[in-house]
């Protein structure tokens, strides 16, 4: 036999083999028999494959009981105070997040004169008029929760956490506009003085 022809011949026979392997192969792994999410079932009644939860049950980790935290009130009412103590790193951490979700209605300000207000858009009301400046922090983790006019809800957007930082932030910027020059101690009042002073 010519070498050729014997090496053709050897090819062939592998791929032969190969043919009669890959032809054994079945894909009872690849193509398992399952339900798919929302699929039928004839095994059940409701001829459905999802089965409903029972009743009351609770995913892990998303109880959320504590309604200061979670809904930003206390007895009912808008709460007063925060649910945990606000240091400084959550006030940079509020602000970044104002940055992100709020200034681009509010203004950097919290005027209500954000840039896409500027280009059409609803303005919001101001934060410093006299009913904001009376809210408490309840209420504004509320709006932020629960959206308000023709804002929409948060609460899928932003952690709860983080939402309370915003809360805090807000607040932070109603005092840092609505604070005269006489309420500050001489310390505070020279340090403005400095800041504002061109370099």
């Amino acid at each position: 036999m010519k070498p050729i022809l014997h090496s053709r011949l050897s090819q062939a026979l592998v791929l032969a083999s190969a043919l009669v392997f890959t032809t054994a192969c079945r894909q009872d792994m690849h193509d398992q028999p399952k339900y798919k999410a929302d699929g039928a079932s004839a095994f059940f009644a409701d001829g459905r494959n999802n089965r409903k939860a029972v009743p009351n049950t609770v995913a892990r980790g998303h109880l959320n009981e504590d309604d200061h935290l979670y809904r930003g009130r206390i007895d009912g009412k808008f709460a007063e105070t925060y649910p945990f103590e606000i240091t400084a790193e959550i006030l940079q951490r509020g602000r970044a997040r104002y940055a992100i979700y709020c200034q681009p209605c509010h203004s950097p300000q919290g005027d209500g004169n954000g840039v896409i207000v500027q280009r059409g858009m609803k303005r919001p009301p101001s934060y410093h008029i006299e009913r904001l400046q009376q809210s408490p922090p309840g209420y504004f983790f509320d709006v932020l929760t629960n959206g308000f006019g023709a804002m929409y809800d948060y609460a899928d957007r932003i952690n709860v956490e983080d939402r309370w930082a915003i809360t805090a932030y807000v607040q932070t910027l109603q005092l840092s506009q609505n604070t005269k020059a006489s309420d500050l101690t001489p310390e505070e009042r020279a340090k403005l003085t400095a800041a504002t002073k061109p370099k």
